[in-house]
């Protein structure tokens, strides 16, 4: 069939943001001047990276873990939005997701530094309350307190903000249909190409090579994927995830190789994500069905495959095709 003057046309767009790129594959009609939808885009990437970003010292969140404790501290909407979730979610997940391990973070070596063992020595030691219970916020006026000495980190969840982002800049242009993502966290707005869903890939958990695991078919939904499999340090022989165990202040002993989460908003896949890894599997299933995620855990096994464990109507068998 001859393509039609008013059909949607495909736009493919990206940048730089938080040290890797953003995408944005969008339908659009005929006529539309992608310049202007790029450059919305990237500034609504740069502004969360000015506020949320560790690696830059006068980010409006050094600024706060740099701000005294007991005062109120004003900060930017979209920081005191992101700490809002987080928070939520740090309750919900009964402290498993907690953006308070900055201090770890850095002290194994995931964040601007190097890993330093006196730092290491020090978080290890520390006698960690989860950031719920210690950060107090007032969302009306964007103001936040610290009731105690506390180093926020909000890679578990700013780069699925950043995507919720994108995808509402595309709604300011009135685009409807669109798939916008950075590195695993997607998210899709309507249907795509031939009003069919949009299809996004899980990556197998593999070091050595980056492959597809299987297909998960999006519409309306975000989708956010975290493992132990692409940032890690090695200690003693031994292999450690980035994902922070906040009970302990140190990477997680022994985890999911991968957990992926679908869920209404990136941000909230994003948490939910580094969250059940935390959890791990049986705890981290039972979590998830009492509150209606989408969630599959990939599992190694002996052979060196890998088992799934899933619950949710998408990753039930027959419910979804693309997912095999």
């Amino acid at each position: 069939m001859s393509k039609m003057f008013t059909d949607p046309i495909r736009h493919t767009l990206n940048g730089a943001t938080m040290g890797t790129r953003w995408s944005a594959l969008f339908y659009a009609v005929a006529g539309i001047d992608p310049k202007p939808v790029h450059n919305a885009l990237q500034a609504e990437m740069d502004e969360i990276d000015a506020e949320m970003s560790i690696w830059k010292p006068d980010s409006a969140l050094m600024l706060l873990n740099a701000g005294p404790v007991g005062d109120w501290i004003e900060v930017p909407a979209r920081l005191a939005d992101v700490l809002r979730l987080a928070l939520e979610i740090g309750r919900a997940s009964g402290g498993a997701f907690d953006i308070g391990v900055g201090d770890a973070v850095n002290a194994w070596g995931f964040g601007p530094c190097a890993a330093d063992r006196n730092l290491i020595r020090d978080a290890l030691g520390t006698s960690r309350q989860p950031a719920h219970a210690v950060v107090e916020l007032d969302p009306v006026h964007a103001k936040v307190r610290k009731h105690a000495p506390i180093s926020i980190d909000l890679n578990g969840i700013a780069k699925g903000y950043a995507v919720d982002r994108l995808a509402a800049t595309l709604s300011r242009f009135d685009i409807a249909s669109g798939l916008v993502g950075i590195d695993g966290e997607m998210r899709a707005l309507g249907l795509g190409f031939d009003d069919e869903p949009w299809n996004v890939a899980i990556e197998s958990p593999d070091i050595a090579r980056r492959a597809p695991h299987s297909m998960l078919a999006l519409q309306d939904a975000a989708v956010a994927t975290s493992g132990d499999y692409r940032h890690w340090t090695v200690v003693n022989g031994r292999r450690l995830s980035h994902t922070m165990d906040p009970r302990r202040g140190a990477p997680l002993l022994s985890s999911p190789a991968s957990v992926t989460v679908v869920a209404r908003s990136c941000a909230e896949a994003d948490a939910w994500a580094t969250a059940l890894m935390v959890l791990g599997p049986t705890p981290g299933i039972e979590v998830a069905w009492r509150l209606g995620l989408d969630v599959l855990f990939l599992l190694r096994d002996a052979s060196g495959g890998f088992q799934p464990m899933a619950t949710g109507p998408l990753f039930s068998i027959g419910r979804n095709p693309n997912l095999t």
